[in-house]
């Protein structure tokens, strides 16, 4: 029999990610869940991407703590428009089609607060497309 080495990676990522869990869990814990969150994502995409793009993406606490209260909140944009534009660039390089890049966050998680619930759906279709990428990387590295 042939050996034949398998192209996933040992360590699997997750893909449970979910709008209603992340909203009900970061009320129980206020807030530390949503930060455990947002810091998997920045881990998973490094991981995931890092050795295609080259890029390498903050971790969200650095931000939280540090980045974005020093800059008066313009990191936070910053970071949200760099993640959302690399998240939708490696769904497009891996060939899983979802619409998801810059203009998501800025049609939704920015200029969507004026309707409310526009960073809502912003992070629905964040993690969505966690999901996705992740899954793609636990099948096929």
């Amino acid at each position: 029999m042939d050996y034949q080495p398998s192209q996933a990676p040992v360590g699997q990522l997750k893909t449970n990610r979910g709008l209603l869990k992340y909203i009900l869990l970061s009320i129980l814990t206020l807030g530390i869940y949503g930060l455990v969150l947002f810091s998997s994502i920045s881990t998973d995409i490094n991981i995931i991407a890092g050795r295609y793009d080259g890029k390498k993406t903050m971790h969200y606490c650095l931000l939280v703590f540090l980045v974005g209260w020093l800059t008066l909140g313009i990191g936070f944009i910053v970071w949200y428009h760099k993640l959302s534009a690399r998240v939708g660039g490696e769904l497009k390089r891996r060939g899983v089609y979802y619409r998801f890049g810059a203009g998501t966050y800025w049609g939704w998680g920015f200029f969507g607060t004026l309707i409310v619930v526009g960073p809502l759906v912003y992070c629905y279709k964040l993690f969505k497309a966690m999901n996705m990428l992740s899954l793609h990387y636990n099948t096929h590295g």
